[in-house]
């Protein structure tokens, strides 16, 4: 089937304003965005996954995905609705799969405070992708942030740890030369996105 919907999740701290420019992008090329925007910090996953749901129907969709935006998506995968059964392909930008070591850190500092709910999806040990919709994974290799000061020496985007983007059972793995919310804006990242839909 031919992807014609296309829901776009952001990540930690963020609105779907900031995903404006992506989604401008694709709509250019035809499809029908639904641009959802949460509150990050207490992620409500009945409404997050009702309005996917009823956004999805019966269509053939992709998740585009930034960051936790990634982890919100499987865990609506997980969820396993009928209509998520639509979802042919997730694309994630900067998604910790396998749980953010920053978070961890923050989390031990006693700095949950900061994170609130989203603990639960930041601090997850995912090892697979189990899924059918075939995984494609993102990851920016320019360290701005607060990762390099936390891990000397890591491959990061300044957030994400490389290897925190990567899983089993995802179909590509592809890394840029971008930080972490430059990603979103990167007309690069923006042409393999394309090309994937």
């Amino acid at each position: 089937m031919t992807i014609r919907r296309i829901v776009v999740l952001h990540g930690l701290y963020m609105s779907g304003f900031v995903m404006r420019p992506l989604c401008a992008k694709l709509k250019k090329r035809g499809f029908e965005i639904l641009n959802f925007s949460y509150n990050t910090l207490e992620p409500d996953k009945s409404v997050i996954f009702n309005e996917l749901d009823a956004f999805i129907d019966t269509q053939a969709t992709a998740l585009v995905c930034h960051s936790m935006g990634g982890l919100i998506a499987r865990a609506y995968l997980e969820h396993n609705s009928a209509p998520s059964q639509y979802v042919e392909k997730v694309i994630t930008l900067g998604t910790p799969h396998k749980g953010s070591a920053i978070a961890k850190h923050m989390h031990d500092k006693g700095l949950n405070m900061l994170l609130k709910n989203s603990i639960e999806f930041l601090m997850s040990d995912n090892q697979n992708w189990p899924f059918s919709a075939k995984l494609y994974s993102i990851a920016g290799d320019l360290p701005l942030g607060l990762m390099p000061l936390l891990q000397k020496g890591s491959r990061s985007d300044g957030t994400v740890l490389l290897e925190e983007t990567q899983l089993p059972g995802m179909a590509e793995h592809k890394v840029f030369h971008v930080s972490h919310t430059s990603m979103i804006y990167s007309r690069q990242v923006t042409r393999y996105i394309n090309s994937l839909l």
